[in-house]
């Protein structure tokens, strides 16, 4: 929550509807977009679904098309420490007061009751009204979950974009791999292209849904070219890169030199973080909540000779499977902390040691007592080597991290 809610009555509204349930359909979304004159048809749009990667490509995308002078705005989620993240134009969040303005417009002429939009709606409408009032010539959203259903999904996209499909909200989208790929297929247009680095059977399905629907998906592959320029650490982020040069190219005209320029520029914090504390060990904040997540975090930790000698802060959500994450995540660290994410659907450090039945770890409430912990740890032990602190398991850990940080004046890297 933003600090200052109750002085800002657009943001008060905002988290009165508070976390809800996925209430999938896009209704209630066309309805208010109806209602403003259909901001949604005054950009074109690029549509970024998958299970990880999205973020880091919708991101990528935006700041190749701010260095190629396009004027472009960035829709994504969910946000770190403040609301205002979800926005972007021209690369730059849009400021608190102007969200707030638009939230208590919002407001005024939303219907209440059943036919009320969602937390996730508000902000979707809000984020195309935004882009039509800034004049943008291409928005770039993320999708929240899956695709079909998901309120993003009313834009008429020019481009469609899947980086991967993966085991994560099966509860809703699933309850199969192949379900979760036909839900996120379900933003591909007919007669216009898609761009995918999928791989497998979940590729096999998405290449039969772009058939059937009529739309041209296009394979990606990884590529090794940014790997000087990008500042996102790890080698999964190729594949993201790789998506986001292929659909800026498909956009606009590009040269090599704008899009290094672009790449070079990118930011996207709580994916492989290194945040630099003075006197305190150095912490890498990851926001991977599943198990392709947790499997891109251990294979980076290998390759940046991290295995073995990190200590791992990690707490997450109930609905997610953090047992399978955790054992992929354990053989890499040599001390462990629980903690529970300020989330009411966390899973308290209680319960996660006996959801790991692993009783023997130590935890703490939260992200700070965990560091706190953590620390005095690194202590007594002599001051042997320093090796960074991991946290992760949600990206409401991260966030939670990253907002205490600002609080102390910490150094952001």
């Amino acid at each position: 929550m933003l600090a200052g809610v109750e002085s800002r009555p657009g943001l008060a509204w905002l988290e009165a509807l508070g976390p809800q349930k996925i209430r999938p359909g896009l209704t209630r979304t066309r309805a208010l977009l109806a209602s403003l004159g259909n901001p949604e048809r005054a950009f074109r749009s690029v549509l970024v679904a998958g299970t990880n990667g999205k973020g880091s490509t919708a991101a990528a995308l935006s700041a190749i098309l701010k260095a190629a002078g396009i004027r472009a705005g960035l829709y994504t989620s969910p946000h770190l420490v403040r609301v205002t993240e979800r926005f972007r134009i021209d690369e730059t969040d849009v400021p608190e007061a102007t969200l707030d303005r638009m939230l208590a417009f919002l407001a005024a002429i939303s219907p209440s009751g059943a036919r009320a939009p969602t937390y996730f709606e508000v902000l979707t409408v809000a984020a195309f009204e935004l882009f039509r009032r800034a004049r943008v010539t291409v928005a770039v959203v993320e999708v929240g979950i899956g695709g079909s259903w998901d309120a993003t999904n009313v834009l008429e996209p020019e481009l469609s974009i899947v980086t991967n499909v993966g085991e994560d909200h099966l509860d809703v989208l699933g309850p199969t791999l192949a379900d979760v790929g036909r839900q996120k297929a379900g933003i591909f247009r007919k007669g216009a292209p898609a761009l995918t680095c999928a791989q497998g059977h979940a590729r096999t399905v998405l290449h039969e849904e772009a058939r059937r629907i009529g739309a041209r998906l296009i394979d990606v592959p990884s590529t090794e070219r940014f790997d000087r320029l990008s500042p996102l650490p790890g080698h999964h982020q190729r594949q993201n890169l790789a998506l986001a040069a292929a659909a800026a190219a498909a956009l606009v005209p590009l040269s090599e030199q704008t899009l290094e320029r672009g790449i070079a520029s990118l930011r996207w914090p709580g994916r492989l973080q290194l945040v630099v504390r003075p006197g305190r060990r150095d912490l890498i904040l990851d926001g991977a909540h599943n198990l392709d997540g947790a499997r891109a975090l251990a294979a980076h930790l290998e390759q940046a000779g991290l295995s073995g000698r990190i200590d791992l802060l990690f707490g997450g959500l109930k609905d997610k499977d953090l047992p399978g994450m955790f054992a992929i995540l354990e053989p890499h660290a040599r001390r462990i902390v629980l903690v529970a994410p300020h989330s009411p659907r966390a899973e308290s450090p209680a319960g996660l040691a006996v959801r790991l039945g692993r009783l023997d770890l130590s935890t703490a409430p939260d992200a700070a007592a965990g560091l706190r912990l953590l620390d005095g740890l690194l202590d007594l032990a002599g001051g042997h080597e320093a090796a960074p602190i991991i946290a992760t398991g949600s990206l409401i850990l991260v966030g939670d991290i990253l907002g205490g940080i600002e609080d102390e004046a910490g150094k952001l890297i």
